[in-house]
């Protein structure tokens, strides 16, 4: 009777436990507890025999219980049970909850002040020696990890993560759904995009020699939605993309993605303030609305980046006017050609490195597009250590001082040449340095960046590239100069920016199809070549197509970041290494001559 009580109560506070074979979970049960009878499920942590007593950590995904084996109570079975269990053997118990010793309480422990005395012990199966430890902080290396992700899973932090990813996907569903956005399924078979190399083709067996394309987006589709009327439409989207891989990338991942149509940019992200306010809400995380809002050409000349962290300064410095006449013709030369740039950044406390130290930054700095780096160490006792010191002047010396507020112990270094080269050097060597000084970054940083180029030069491909897609509105004032100046024209764009990562971005779209031949034309395309590509879209636009603005949000990143991860791989069930292998699966693997036959297809 009292463990029926016990269930009845349990499903009124917790309805997950409807129809399981537990009365309640491990991590829910409190002094207020004591006395009740229990059925609890899960794995054997750790098992301790005490000669008259065996004690046995119970975990499950909510937490752990103690729970105690006493040979004199209900008559011994459980105890007999107990002596065999061993560590991730799953079970179940039934008890009744009562206070520890007061000597014994855990204080670590949300559990720690009860325990179950168990009646009645059931073991559901047995368990190999786990290749790690099933517990936080383990130091086993992360593709042994991904070898034994199921195990992986068990671990109390990756379940919290999972469980974060899980109440924040619900509550960023929710908030889209209680402001009447309609959630559409789009196609995961679809055409290939102009990008075709990063595409993961798939080939017809119905249509030989014809291929469907992953999609790397439901850009497209989306819009076509907002043609056909739907006005408000999001959708928790599986994309893919083959490329090479970071720790904030996977081949296949997943977006919000967001679409509305008869709105002005400033309705689209006024909407998306309050989604995501709201959704952050639900986790505990509280965003300030409305967001501070940075033009690209703002953040990369004072931060170095279209993404910056801007929980701390060392902000880049623009020393262009002080080295028009200087004795430093590298300097000198930068400042006096158009569309170059002197800059300087100021690491506060790396002044004080050895010198070996200091030199092989010049090595950072190249991977961030530098050639070498400029620099001048403002030692403790009051000298400077520099190669390049001794060709500035007075007056540049003490300017620099003023400008970059010197103290003994900084490290100032520099760029010169284009301004965006410059600006990506110093905010590469920004990001560094705070890493390197150890930086304090608090809390969480959101803010928009706006008003992105509508292109940029692609140097390897000598043309012109959409910065952000080629469906992006330009800014109406710019188009005539779209064929005479193209680098010169802006784009209705906004990209979301949390802890120094584009958490995500969007923008409105051209809905005039003249216009949107316009643009595929500065990005080469032939008349032709856009019709074969794109004809369906353009077609849709002659049909009354709508204002329309979007946005698609990264939800691995996001659930990255407030899970204080530095991978994505930590907050995804399943994710592929690296080199884009799942090592639990061996995938990807070969296929039989036989399937390759099959969809007409054949390895050389």
């Amino acid at each position: 009777m009292a463990e029926t009580q016990a269930a009845a109560a349990s499903a009124a506070t917790n309805p997950a436990n409807i129809h399981s074979m537990h009365t309640r979970t491990a991590g829910e049960l409190r002094r207020e507890n004591i006395g009740e009878e229990v059925t609890l499920t899960g794995w054997v942590w750790r098992r301790r025999d005490h000669g008259g007593l065996i004690f046995c950590d119970l975990r499950d995904r909510t937490g752990m219980t103690q729970c105690t084996f006493d040979p004199e109570h209900a008559g011994g079975e459980a105890f007999h049970i107990a002596e065999t269990m061993r560590p991730e053997w799953p079970i179940l118990v039934h008890g009744t909850v009562i206070a520890r010793d007061e000597e014994t309480v855990n204080a670590k422990l949300p559990t720690g002040e009860i325990e179950v005395l168990v009646d009645r012990a059931e073991v559901l199966g047995r368990s190999k020696t786990p290749p790690f430890q099933i517990e936080d902080r383990i130091e086993t290396a992360e593709d042994t990890r991904l070898r034994y992700r199921y195990l992986d899973l068990r671990r109390p932090e990756m379940a919290h993560r999972i469980q974060l990813r899980s109440d924040f996907t619900f509550a960023i569903r929710s908030a889209l759904h209680n402001r009447a956005f309609t959630e559409v399924e789009t196609p995961a078979l679809f055409k290939s995009t102009p990008e075709g190399a990063r595409d993961f083709i798939v080939p017809s067996r119905l249509q030989p020699g014809s291929f469907y394309a992953l999609p790397q987006s439901p850009q497209l589709l989306k819009q076509l939605l907002m043609v056909g009327g739907v006005e408000r439409y999001y959708q928790v989207a599986k994309c893919f993309r083959d490329e090479d891989l970071r720790a904030d990338r996977q081949p296949e991942f997943t977006q919000v993605d967001i679409e509305m149509s008869f709105v002005t940019q400033d309705d689209v992200m006024g909407a998306l303030e309050d989604v995501l306010a709201d959704a952050f809400a639900q986790v505990g995380v509280e965003m300030p609305t409305p967001l501070r809002r940075i033009s690209y050409w703002d953040a990369m000349d004072t931060y170095g980046t279209d993404k910056p962290d801007t929980r701390y300064g060392m902000h880049l410095i623009d020393l262009t006017d002080v080295f028009k006449g200087s004795a430093f013709k590298v300097f000198s030369s930068a400042a006096n050609t158009e569309g170059h740039v002197v800059k300087a950044l100021n690491a506060k406390g790396a002044g004080t490195w050895p010198r070996a130290q200091i030199d092989k930054l010049a090595k950072v700095a190249e991977t961030f597009g530098a050639k070498g780096l400029a620099w001048i160490a403002f030692r403790e006792d009051g000298s400077m250590n520099s190669p390049i010191v001794k060709f500035f002047s007075d007056e540049e010396m003490a300017e620099l001082r003023r400008r970059c507020d010197v103290e003994p112990g900084d490290l100032v270094m520099f760029a010169a040449g284009p301004r965006l080269a410059s600006d990506e050097i110093l905010g590469g060597m920004r990001c560094h340095m705070a890493d390197a000084l150890d930086v304090p970054r608090e809390g969480h940083d959101f803010l928009w960046v706006v008003d992105f180029p509508l292109f940029h030069w692609d140097e390897e491909r000598k043309a012109y590239a959409a910065e952000h897609q080629p469906f992006t509105q330009p800014v109406e004032a710019d188009i005539e100069r779209l064929e005479s100046d193209p680098l010169s024209v802006g784009s209705r764009t906004y990209d979301f920016v949390m802890d120094g990562f584009e958490a995500g971005g969007g923008g409105m779209r051209i809905h005039d199809p003249e216009l949107q031949l316009r643009i595929l034309e500065m990005l080469g395309f032939t008349e032709e070549r856009a019709k074969e590509q794109f004809g369906f879209l353009m077609e849709a636009l002659t049909f009354g197509a709508p204002p329309m603005g979007g946005f698609a949000l990264g939800l691995d990143r996001v659930c990255m970041l407030l899970a204080g991860c530095d991978s994505i791989r930590d907050v995804m069930a399943f994710p592929k290494t690296s080199s884009g292998s799942d090592l639990m699966s061996a995938a990807p693997s070969e296929v039989s001559m036989a399937q390759l036959k099959e969809v007409g297809l054949r390895i050389e």
